[in-house]
């Protein structure tokens, strides 16, 4: 599957724009961490742009989120690492490799990137900088949904705190047409 069968896939089962954009925030975040690991880009990428494919069919049954998507992916021949990543990152199946680890840090950083561009005057994510989003990580009423503990675990990537949400918000601010930020 390249890119543009996955993006085509994402838009056939998720309607909600929110939703396809927090898929392409963890789309780009991934391919930054792979370049900053010098693992492959591509498929790290695939692995955050269809991580959530199946969230919308499993809203009102969260316990089959990331089974479902990650049978449709099999289906589809999707290489067997990035069905392991979306397992992974609803902890549907073990996280085993750095790209599984990447994709489950990444998954709610996402949201927090996106809380703090919102908060901003102008709305946008270039306004955001790495000790703003640090003081906001710190306030717990601030983006609640964005899990402090899966976004600390970059840990088991060997990345400190910073310098992941450098990398993410590095990622999100080089694609910020398309998250309309």
């Amino acid at each position: 599957m390249d890119r543009t069968e996955a993006l085509e896939l994402v838009k056939k089962h998720v309607k909600t724009e929110n939703l396809i954009k927090h898929m392409l925030a963890a789309e780009a975040i991934m391919r930054r961490l792979a370049l900053h690991f010098g693992e492959d880009v591509e498929l790290w990428g695939l692995a955050g742009l269809v991580h959530d494919v199946d969230y919308e069919e499993t809203a009102s049954d969260p316990s089959r989120h990331a089974i479902i998507g990650a049978e449709l992916l099999r289906s589809l021949d999707v290489d067997p690492a990035i069905v392991q990543a979306v397992l992974g990152h609803a902890d549907k199946g073990p996280r085993l490799t750095m790209m599984d680890k990447a994709l489950y840090a990444t998954d709610p950083l996402t949201g927090l990137l996106v809380a703090c561009a919102l908060v901003h005057p102008d709305k946008q994510i270039n306004s955001v900088d790495v000790e703003f989003a640090l003081n906001r990580f710190g306030e717990k009423s601030f983006a609640r949904g964005a899990d402090r503990e899966i976004i600390r675990s970059c840990g088991e990537l060997g990345l400190e705190l910073e310098e992941f949400v450098t990398l993410g918000l590095e990622a999100m601010q080089g694609i910020a047409e398309d998250l309309g930020l």
